[in-house]
């Protein structure tokens, strides 16, 4: 790293053809090569996919969780720990578990290669890809290393594809303060990390220690709260609640929180976990609960509840919180028909009034008559009552009974108990908090009821 002096007191990247170059704001300067991978950066590569491979950041996790190794926090700056802090205090439904888990990996890269540069994220043989020569293919250690070993040990909800795969972390530019693509989350706690790794101010195996036991700690304090509301919910259970109160407890839980429309999809897949469970719907099988609301043509998706006969889709429904005019969805069901040729019932469940019924019936009824495909609109209401009288017309469940299942389902899924059939990727702290406060609530105005004398 050369020194020299910044007389303007900025920092500035001067982009070549082949190389650019980082100047901060203590007159350091680091040049980065752009080119096919050097022999000593293969050489650190396989050290470090190596100590991957060996387990070297389980056996990490493993270490702290069973107290095996004390952190040395007192050999880490404090402006290390304020940051390291900070970022993991950034972690909410919507955002910083990328930049978290972004961190962890470039930390567990310093440690076991300490030469590694890990601002160049990018790194390759092949000469029709963007590489540094110095450089490493964070995406690849994301994929094959860090989102698996994370997601293992319920320290970030990351989708299974890795946190590498937004383009945000992709751009052909290293990891500095002048990075411009938009980060959502501790961005600037990040970047201070990276610069006081490189500029070799702090021990990253010690601050890795010390992120990761922070990452414990939540989720330590995640499976305290799951078990809270799994004792709410049976202690509710208990007092045999009808069937509305638990419908009204789920719809309060849903109505209360930010992102009503993901939890309307989280309760709709509940309650079909819960009446699969009864077996009145035969041989149908449940599709798990899709981990991205964005995803329906990517992956094929029709709806957010899909159920499957022989592995192909026979009936689907799609929650549309908040949303009462469906020409466009009803229009892309069709152009979905042709992957899908056993589907049978398409339904868009609405918690808002329809607009324009006639305009909309119209298509409903085209759509039948080219294809036979019946679609329905319902009120939440209405989809919940549908499908709680189809049970009980099978006579293999009472509405009471399929209300527990239900109730049961739904907490079961928020409080990550359910991961086969429901991922849910996003963080549930909040969500799991606020429907112990719904069932708390409930069940104190149902004492409040008891208490008051009868006419």
């Amino acid at each position: 790293m050369k020194y020299s002096i910044n007389e303007n007191n900025e920092r500035f990247l001067k982009v070549f053809e082949g190389r650019s170059e980082y100047n901060s704001l203590s007159g350091s300067k680091q040049e980065f090569k752009e080119g096919k991978l050097s022999n000593d950066s293969k050489i650190r590569i396989k050290l470090i996919k190596d100590a991957f491979e060996d387990g070297f950041l389980e056996k990490i996790i493993l270490d702290l969780k069973d107290r095996k190794v004390k952190i040395s926090i007192d050999n880490l700056k404090q402006d290390v720990i304020d940051n390291i802090r900070i970022l993991v205090d950034s972690i909410t439904s919507e955002v910083g578990r990328a930049l978290v888990a972004l961190s962890v990996m470039q930390l567990s890269i310093k440690s076991i290669a300490p030469q590694q540069n890990i601002r160049l994220h990018k790194g390759s043989v092949n000469k029709n890809s963007f590489s540094w020569i110095n450089g490493i293919s964070m995406r690849v250690l994301d994929k094959n290393y860090v989102t698996p070993v994370l997601r293992k040990y319920n320290l970030l909800r990351l989708n299974a594809d890795g946190f590498m795969m937004t383009r945000s972390l992709a751009e052909n530019y290293p990891y500095t303060k002048l990075y411009k693509a938009r980060l959502r989350g501790a961005r600037e706690q990040w970047l201070n990390i990276v610069d006081i790794l490189e500029n070799g101010d702090s021990s990253p195996l010690i601050a890795l220690q010390y992120l990761i036991s922070l990452l414990l700690n939540q989720a330590s304090d995640f499976d305290e709260k799951c078990s809270a509301l799994i004792n709410h919910k049976d202690s509710f259970l208990n007092k045999e609640p009808d069937e509305y109160e638990i419908k009204n407890i789920i719809t309060k839980h849903i109505e209360r929180s930010d992102y009503a429309a993901r939890l309307m999809e989280v309760a709709m897949h509940s309650l079909m976990q819960a009446i699969i469970e009864t077996g009145s719907l035969t041989d149908l099988e449940l599709k798990p609960l899709s981990q991205m609301r964005s995803a329906n043509k990517k992956h094929g998706n029709v709806g957010d509840i899909e159920l499957l006969e022989n592995n192909e889709i026979v009936e689907a429904w799609d929650a549309k919180y908040g949303k009462n005019y469906l020409r466009d969805e009803i229009d892309e069901v069709s152009e979905k028909l042709e992957l899908h040729e056993k589907i049978e019932t398409v339904g868009f469940v609405i918690t808002a009034t329809p607009s324009r019924n006639d305009e909309i019936n119209k298509k409903i009824n085209d759509v039948y008559q080219l294809y036979g495909l019946n679609i329905k609109i319902l009120s939440f209401d209405d989809w919940v009552a549908f499908n709680f009288d189809r049970v009980v017309e099978s006579g293999l469940s009472s509405k009471q009974a399929l209300a527990y299942r239900w109730l049961s389902a739904y907490t079961e899924s928020l409080a990550q108990k359910r991961r086969e059939i429901a991922p849910i990727d996003e963080p549930c702290f909040e969500w799991v908090t606020s429907l112990i406060n719904c069932i708390e609530t409930t069940q104190q105005e149902n004492a409040g009821d008891a208490k008051k004398p009868r006419p």
